[in-house]
Formats: structure tokens, C-alpha cells, sequence
């Protein structure tokens, strides 16, 4: 942004009329007017704006995060609608960014509106409106390209007659955002489409110099890169290595009540960012979560709660990695360390942007890798899936329910939406009402790209894990990553002050009775096991709702698998083949005795059946459980053939029908309530049919119990 604010309330949309007549006179008369006589431009700002206006260029701006892209291109909308120019289009990825951009138009005296997901009821007034040329600047995330309403009552009116076409974060239009939002690869088509002579502007901060290539391939011949420095003065980078979450949350409540200002402390699940939270609430910190799964509404609370300081910090996922603006955030956290240096500026760009100083610190875990892991493995559709869904859709010959693929396809649920996605977006497959169907377009699944985006998050990966251990400045290290020219040290980071990862993590020392709380914590919140209610569709064993009298009650897992609670000591033991720790039945008493308490009481205890040494183990877990509580244990349940380990299928249609008829009573089933009880739960579904054998049984109701949480339930 300006140095001074650009936003000011007394900023109105008169025409600009000022002695200097050029493009550069009138941007700086309206600049002043808006932010009053001192204000002055970036470096870089006005070169932007000449591109657009006088040059009518596509532009590609790499800049620092605050630099004031948005000053750009709202004073660009503003000479060119005042020239007759037609409306801007603004392709924003987040709503949070949505929200903040058009608060910001509008004090500049420009008409804003957006299409979204969550303004809806809002769509007929705002179509109206950009028809009737009464809006100004049009903002919409890149999925209402593919929207059939959008794309016949708004998107034609727009191509012929925009002013200007802004791709925010455009970094994702590259190979490197594709898996991120597919819908960005939609672009390249509007790109094509729009008049000739029609500015575009493309911004973003983290683009290193292969996507900068990408980039300018897609926005065509001619586009002009206006890159500027990287380094941001105010941001003091801290980088600590903390193999334990029970130390790193014992930090975070030390360290975060003391940091000035309000803040973000990023963690990467949903899991980890829910139960950070928590925590931090249980120490008497004032703080939200914020991720995939926080509904709207409550999305835009928490946003609004941290600007205005009511609560101390978010702690949030990466779905406000990008776009939310507060430029008096005092600090950013890292509880794990994100994959990619590019992710990571991006992040901690949320930070100091109008402070002289904010505190920006990475706690490294022991879980990162394996959490990295599991994104890069699974940020694209294996071939074999992806040719199973085409050749299904083929054979079809016209329009398939998702259900109807689920059964027919080996994938998990959310996976198989997600490959649709990309399918659609390269033009394979398109969407009719609820279902999908094979277009005419040419496909091939495309293993180089594949291969090369995979390989390029793989050195991506590895340049984080050196970050902060080889003595590299921390700041400049980042810059190197994203091909910054400037190569010097920043002089403010922990490195610049002497101090390695290792050592920072190496010289902490913590209160030893806030550890152990933090690890009672961890090891005290078992997790809810919500019971299955309908049987998947489109499967011929069963359908429709699952009667009440079959369908277990809410249960409970005692941990996520490999965590830092319980889910270590769950971990080791199914590795090694071992027993389980008598200290597991220690928490699965007080789990389910102290905070559970299933009511009815159960007075009895079985086990899901199972085949080999992990069902013996099992059965002996149980049976120590059931001594410790003073319950009989009994055998209820027995296999009736073998199955495939539910690991190995991915979706509610082929793991009931793997389990469908394998479980059926043996011996005398007690009628009391019963818990049931399972090593590793994931998909629900073998508690479900498990469950449901032992209430046809006769038995009292069912409460599933099971040691730990698949990573990713």
C-alpha cells in the first residue's frame, strides 16, 4: 500500500481533474486525494498502473507481501472506468479476501460486489446490477467459472465488455496452485476469450522462477513482469526445533500471552488446529479456530474477532494461509511446519505489514514430515483411478450418479470429488444436475506433469527441513527459495543472532508441571466416533436409513493414530506386534469412566472379530480393560469368512460390501449394553455392521470404543 493509508472514509469517486493530465498525474491527484497530500507511491506501483491504463499490457507483479497490489488495481479500475472503460473482474481464491477487498473498493468510492458460495440470496440483485453497469469492480473465487448460472447470465456480458481482468494470487494458474484449486486452470480459457487490448493483472508474492515462467507462458505473449525485493523489515523470523507437541503447546502458553498485538498460529490439520485451540482456551487465552471445517459464518466471526483485537489469536489451518488482511497483526506461529517455503511466506507475510516490528516464529514437530507426506502423496488422482472414472463415464454413455462411481471405483469419497474436479477442469468430464458425464474432449492421464509437480513438492519439502539448520540467514534463505535477486542477510532473524534450530529448541527449558498439563490434555479428550445413519447408495446389499434398533450409539477413540496423547504409544505397539501398554488401559478406563460415560452403563465388553496375531492382541487389550472395570468379557462375534483388510478400499460402497454377512454371533449374547470395542477406526463402517450384528443378536445397545483414530478420520 501507499505510505499513507489509501482507505481513508472521506474518500469519494469523483473524477479525477488535475493540472498534470498524464496517467502518472492523475493516479498521484487521486492518490493525494484519497490518502491525503503526503502520500507517495511503492516503488513498482506506478509502473503498474501505466501498464494497465496507458499501455493496456498484461501484467504479472511479483511483489512482497503488503506492498499494495490493491492500490494498483483499484486506481487502475478507477482511471480506466473514468476513460469508459468497462467494469474490473477480480478473481479472488478466499472469501476472506473477498470481504477485506471490497470493504476497501468501497471506501475508495468504487461499487463492489461479489459472487460466492455464500451470498446466494444475493445473485439476482448483483447480476442485475453488472447488466445495468452499476458495478464497478466484480469480485468471484475462480469455481464460478464453472457455475452454469454464471457462466450463462453473467460470464459472456463480462468478457465483452471488461475493463480489466485481475487474477489475484495467480501463482495458482501455475502447476504449483493446480491441485490446490483445479478451477484456476479455467483461467487460461477466459484469458483466450477476452478482446483485444483488454489490461490484465496478475499478482501475487510467491512466485519463484518457475512459476513466474508458467505464469507469464498462460497470460501470453508480451506480458510484462514487474518484480520487486522480497524482504519484509518488520518481520523478526524465529525458527525452534520441538519434537514434542506437549513442549510445543507448553510454549505456545507461555510464550503467546506475552507477544504484543494479536496474531495467527498455523497448524496443519484440522485435528491439530481445533485441539491447539483448545488449549490454549484451558490456559485462559482468548483464541478461535479457523479451518476447512469452520462454517462460514463462523469463518467471518473469527475474522472479524481478530481485526478488531477481541480475541489474542486464530489458530487456523491454511484456509487463511492466503488473503486475509490485518495490517497490525503482531505475530505468527507455526505450531508444525508447513511443506514449502513458498507456503510459508505467504503465511507469514499475514504479519508486520504496518508495524516496525513483528515476531514471527516456526516450531518444528516430529509429525511434520509424515503430515507432508500424506499431501504430496495424495495432491493427485492415481492413473489407474482416474482411467477407471473415464472409462466408467465411456461405457455409460450418458450421465453417472457419484454414488454409481463410488461403488464402481475404488476411492475414497472426498478423493473421488476432488479427481472430478480436476477432471472437469482439464475438460474431461463435466457435471449435469447431480451427476457427471464423459465430454468429447481428448484425454490422457498426464504422468509428466505429475512427475514434475510431485518431484518439484518433493524439493520443496526438503529445502523446509533445512530451514534455520545450516546457518543460512532465515530471511534470505526464503528469498533464495523464491529466486529473490537480492542475496544479503536480514540481520533481525534468529540465525543473523547466532542461533541454529537445534540450539533454539536445545536451550528452552519449560515449566515441568505445564508439560505434564499439556500432555494430560492430549491424553484427556477422548474423540467422538459418530455413528453411521444410512447405508451408502447405489449398493445392493443394503440402503435407505439404518434402522434405529440396528445402529450403534456415539462412541469413542481414545486417540488419533501416532499423536502425541495416546496415539504414540498405539503406534509403537501395532508396529512392533506387541501387546499394548497397560498404561492404554490406564487412559481407556479414564476415558471412558471420567469424561464418556455411555449411558446405559455398559455391562459387558467384546471385540470386533478379527483373524491373526492383531485380533489376539486385541482380545487381550480388551480383556485387561474389561478386568479393570469390572466387567466380563465375552466373545460374542465371530468371522464367517474372510475379508479384505478395510485399508486397502477407500469408500462407504466397497467397504460394506466387503463386510456385508462376515460377522455373526456365537454362543449366547448377554442383553445388557455392551461396549464394543476396536483397535483402529476409520471409515465407521466395521463398528457399523459389527454392531448391528450384535443388536440382531439380541443384545443391549452397542458403544463402539477403539484405541486410536486412522490419521485421517
Amino acid at each position: 500500500m501507499p505510505t499513507s493509508d489509501p482507505t481513508a472514509p472521506d474518500a469519494t469517486s469523483s473524477d479525477v481533474s488535475a493540472p498534470d493530465a498524464t496517467t502518472a498525474g492523475q493516479a498521484r491527484a487521486l492518490l493525494h486525494r484519497l490518502a491525503g497530500p503526503a502520500a507517495e507511491f511503492h516503488t513498482d506501483q506506478l509502473e503498474a498502473i501505466e501498464a494497465l491504463v496507458d499501455d493496456r499490457q498484461r501484467v504479472l507483479v511479483v511483489q512482497r507481501t503488503g506492498w499494495g497490489k490493491s492500490a494498483v488495481y483499484f486506481l487502475a479500475t478507477r482511471l480506466l472506468r473514468d476513460q469508459g472503460s468497462g467494469p474490473t473482474l477480480l478473481i479472488s481464491p478466499l472469501l476472506a479476501l473477498m470481504r477485506n477487498q471490497i470493504e476497501a473498493a468501497e471506501r475508495i468510492g468504487l461499487r463492489a460486489a461479489s459472487l460466492n458460495s455464500s451470498n446466494t440470496d444475493e445473485w439476482d440483485v448483483v447480476e442485475q446490477e453488472i447488466l445495468g453497469d452499476g458495478v464497478d469492480v466484480l469480485l468471484i473465487s475462480p469455481e464460478r467459472l464453472n457455475n452454469p448460472r454464471f457462466r450463462a447470465n453473467v460470464l459472456p456480458h463480462l468478457v465483452s465488455t471488461v475493463g480489466l481482468l485481475v487474477i489475484d494470487e495467480v501463482h495458482c494458474i501455475s502447476d504449483w496452485g493446480h491441485d490446490f484449486r483445479p478451477d484456476y486452470r479455467r483461467l487460461a480459457r477466459v484469458l483466450d476469450r477476452l478482446p483485444r487490448g483488454v489490461p490484465v493483472l496478475g499478482c501475487t508474492a510467491t512466485a519463484n522462477d518457475r512459476v513466474v515462467a508458467d505464469v507469464e507462458e498462460q497470460l501470453g505473449e508480451g506480458s510484462v513482469e514487474i518484480r520487486g525485493p522480497l524482504d519484509r523489515a518488520s518481520l523478526e523470523l524465529e525458527v525452534i526445533d520441538l519434537p514434542s507437541q506437549a513442549e510445543r503447546m507448553a510454549w505456545l502458553a507461555t510464550e503467546v500471552p506475552a507477544m504484543e498485538g494479536t496474531g495467527i498460529v498455523y497448524c496443519l490439520t484440522i485435528a491439530d488446529a481445533q485441539r491447539v485451540a483448545a488449549w490454549l482456551r484451558s490456559r485462559g487465552l482468548s483464541v478461535l479456530s479457523y479451518t476447512g471445517a469452520t462454517e462460514p459464518g463462523e469463518r467471518l466471526v473469527a475474522e472479524e474477532a481478530l481485526r478488531t483485537n477481541d480475541v489474542k489469536a486464530l489458530v487456523a489451518t491454511s484456509a487463511l494461509g492466503m488473503g486475509y488482511d490485518k495490517p497490525d497483526l503482531g505475530f505468527v506461529v507455526h505450531y508444525q511446519g508447513p511443506g514449502s517455503p513458498i507456503a510459508y511466506y505467504q503465511q507469514v507475510g499475514r504479519a508486520g505489514r504496518a508495524l516496525d516490528r513483528a515476531r514471527v516464529v516456526l516450531l518444528r514437530g516430529h509429525e511434520d514430515a509424515d503430515i507432508q507426506d500424506y499431501f504430496i502423496r495424495t495432491a493427485f488422482p492415481p492413473r489407474e483411478q482416474a482411467e477407471q472414472v473415464i472409462s466408467l463415464l465411456e461405457d455409460a454413455g450418458g450421465p453417472v450418479k457419484i454414488t454409481e462411481i463410488e461403488a464402481a471405483v475404488n476411492v475414497r469419497r472426498s478423493r473421488l470429488e476432488g479427481m472430478l474436479k480436476i477432471l472437469d477442469a482439464e475438460g474431461a468430464v463435466e457435471r449435469v444436475g447431480s451427476a457427471w458425464q464423459r465430454t468429447l474432449t481428448p484425454w490422457a492421464y498426464d504422468d509428466e506433469r505429475v512427475e514434475r509437480v510431485t518431484a518439484a513438492r518433493r524439493a520443496e519439502q526438503d529445502a523446509m527441513a533445512r530451514y534455520g539448520t545450516d546457518g543460512t540467514c532465515l530471511m534470505r534463505f526464503l528469498r533464495a527459495e523464491l529466486d529473490d535477486p537480492v542475496d544479503v542477510d536480514c540481520g533481525r532473524c534468529s540465525v543473523c543472532r547466532g542461533q541454529s534450530s537445534a540450539e533454539a529448541g536445545a536451550s528452552l527449558t519449560f515449566d515441568v508441571e505445564l508439560v505434564e498439563a499439556a500432555r494430560t490434555f492430549l491424553r484427556s479428550s477422548p474423540l467422538s466416533i459418530e455413528p453411521r445413519r444410512q447405508w451408502p447408495r447405489d449398493v445392493e446389499v443394503a440402503s435407505g436409513n439404518i434402522p434405529a434398533d440396528h445402529r450403534v450409539e456415539d462412541g469413542r477413540a481414545l486417540s488419533v493414530l501416532g499423536d502425541a496423547g495416546w496415539g504414540d504409544l498405539v503406534k509403537q505397539a501395532r508396529v512392533a506386534g506387541a501387546p499394548y501398554d497397560d498404561r492404554l488401559v490406564a487412559g481407556a478406563v479414564q476415558a471412558i469412566t471420567g469424561m464418556w460415560r455411555p449411558d446405559p452403563a455398559p455391562a459387558w465388553i467384546t471385540t470386533v472379530p478379527g483373524a491373526g496375531p492383531a485380533a489376539a492382541l486385541l482380545v487381550d487389550f480388551a480383556e485387561r480393560l474389561a478386568a479393570a472395570l469390572d466387567l466380563p468379557f465375552v466373545p460374542a462375534l465371530a468371522l464367517t469368512r474372510a475379508i479384505e483388510p478395510q485399508a486397502h478400499l477407500h469408500n462407504s460402497a466397497q467397504q460394506v460390501t466387503n463386510l456385508w454377512g462376515a460377522f455373526a454371533a456365537q454362543g449366547e449374547v448377554p442383553s445388557g449394553p455392551v461396549l464394543l470395542v476396536d483397535d483402529l477406526v476409520d471409515s465407521r463402517w466395521t463398528l457399523t455392521v459389527a454392531g448391528a450384528a450384535l443388536l440382531e443378536a439380541g443384545s443391549g445397545p452397542v458403544f463402539p470404543f477403539a484405541l486410536a483414530k486412522a490419521g485421517g478420520e
